[in-house]
Parts: structure tokens; sequence; C-alpha cells
């Protein structure tokens, strides 16, 4: 049960977070429709509630005390959590819903052309989603899981694995008509490689017998931009095959040279391991499981 006695009401806390941000009572009381005396009699009724000061009174103006500003942070944050629950309710008012962070290329290239089977065996689920590069804390967001790149380094969490990734060495017709004859001749053409993997290269150079190497390179932070840049002859890429098939098929782009090349890390789905399961969640991760084996 939620203790009630330090559990102020909703119009309190509104008036506390208005004043913090806005700086007055004033203009927090134009922005909440109300007097300025009926803002200044909910915080009154805070400090009662709470027993300690909240506000140093200067003149016309109030300022928060640190204690109160710190506090007020932590509110704002719960009240962003009841205005998000607010809107989920109202988005799938028959079933639950489900706030997945994805990877921008998976997400779109891998994720997405499955979410239409997902959608017709589970119409009671409604899957929000948002774009997310690195890892985050789940305590601190309204995510209840997310697609993450690279290995099990993820703390708290439990895995679903999803897809092993290969590389390939492409780059556009335009700037190399053939592939290269040796692996240490991409040295002499720009580079292109993601800013969260600088090691890429590095290591596609070792799988090809030169060792020890890490040449410069332009650097993207997501593998769509990364792609158009490969395109558009800015350089020699190293991108994930299920990401470019269209473009290689098309001849958009062509290997520069050798084999795809397995990846480090691989794709899983991650949800906070003690978090209570959440009909949703669990119905996704079944599908996701049988859509693998399918």
């Amino acid at each position: 049960m939620i203790s009630r006695r330090y559990l102020p009401s909703l119009p309190s806390l509104l008036a506390l977070e208005a004043v913090e941000r806005l700086g007055s009572a004033s203009a927090a009381a134009e922005e909440l429709n109300l007097t300025q005396g009926a803002i200044s009699k909910q915080l009154q009724v805070l400090e009662g509630q709470l027993g300690l000061p909240m506000l140093i009174r200067d003149k016309q103006r109030l300022r928060l005390t640190p204690a109160a500003q710190d506090y007020c942070r932590e509110i704002r944050r719960a009240l962003q959590s009841l205005s998000q629950a607010s809107l989920t309710l109202r988005a799938n008012p028959n079933g639950g819903a489900l706030n997945l962070a994805i990877l921008p290329a998976f997400g779109m290239h891998w994720l997405a052309p499955r979410l239409a089977r997902f959608a017709a065996q589970h119409p009671e689920v409604t899957i929000n989603l948002s774009t997310r590069l690195q890892p985050f804390e789940f305590t601190n967001s309204h995510f209840d899981a997310a697609i993450h790149y690279g290995r099990q380094d993820w703390p708290g969490v439990d895995y679903l694995p999803l897809m092993e990734e290969e590389l390939l060495a492409v780059c556009s017709p335009g700037l190399l008509k053939s592939p290269l004859a040796a692996a240490h001749d991409i040295l002499s053409y720009p580079l292109l490689q993601l800013e969260s993997r600088t090691g890429d290269w590095g290591r596609w150079l070792a799988h090809h017998d030169h060792p020890n190497q890490r040449p410069p390179a332009m650097l993207f932070d997501q593998f769509a931009t990364m792609t158009q840049a490969a395109i558009h002859g800015l350089g020699l890429a190293l991108l994930p095959l299920f990401l470019i098939e269209r473009e290689l098929q098309e001849n958009r782009l062509i290997p520069a040279f050798g084999q795809p090349l397995k990846s480090l890390g691989s794709y899983y789905l991650v949800w906070p391991k003690d978090a209570p399961p959440r009909a949703p969640l669990t119905s996704f991760r079944n599908w996701l499981t049988i859509e693998q084996n399918a």
C-alpha cells in the first residue's frame, strides 16, 4: 500500500512544479488558470503537510529551497509518468501498451515488416516505438523493453537473442568499378564508419591478415546516413547485410573486397530483470520466439 501521509494533493504538486519552472506565483497562476492567492494557498498546504518550509519568500519573488528544488525534480518525473500513463490508456482503452525503444536501422528493416503479423495476432496490445541509440536506465524511463545491439553487457536486464549480424565492405560503383585486388587497398580510399563502432575497419583488416591498424574514417551516428553517404560515393563502408540487400540487388552498392564478416555483437530484446511481468511484454516476447523459429 502507498502511504498517504506523505502523498500531497495533485493541485499542490502542480502549483509547486509551476512555480519552480516559471519563477513566480503569478506566472504559475496564469498557466494553471488559478488566482495567485490559490497558488499561495496550495503551497502553504504542501508545506503544512510535509512539515517543513519549501519556499524562500523574498518581497514579490518566491524561490524554492535547495531541498525543495531536488524534490521538485522528482515531482516533475512523477507527473510526466502520470501523463504518459494517461496517454497510454487513451491510446489503447481495451488492452495493454508496450513501450519499446528501438535502434532505427534494425527497427525499420527487421522489426517493422514483422509488426503487422504481431498486431493481427494480438490486437489487444498497442506498441509504441521510440528511438534510442545507447543503453539507458529502465528505472528512469517509461520503456518496458528495448532492442539492443552488442553483447550481453547491459546490466540489470534479461535477454532474448534476435539476430546475429554480418558486415560487408561496400561502396558506390562510381567510386570503384570492380572489387579491390587486396584488402589493404582500402587504405587508398576514404572510409566511413559508425561513431559507436570505431574499431570495425581495424578488425576487418586484421581478419584479412593486416593487424594492428586503425585507419581514420568519416564518422556517422546511424547506418541510414552512412548508407546514403556510401551510395553517393563518399567512401567505403562496412554495412550490415540485412540493411543493404536491395541496394546490392539494384547495384547502388557493390562489394569492395571479401566475404561478409561476422560482427562482434548481436541484436537482442532486453527488458528489466526485476520488473514484474506485464502481459503485453510477455505476448511480444513469446511472439518473437515463435517468429524466429518460423
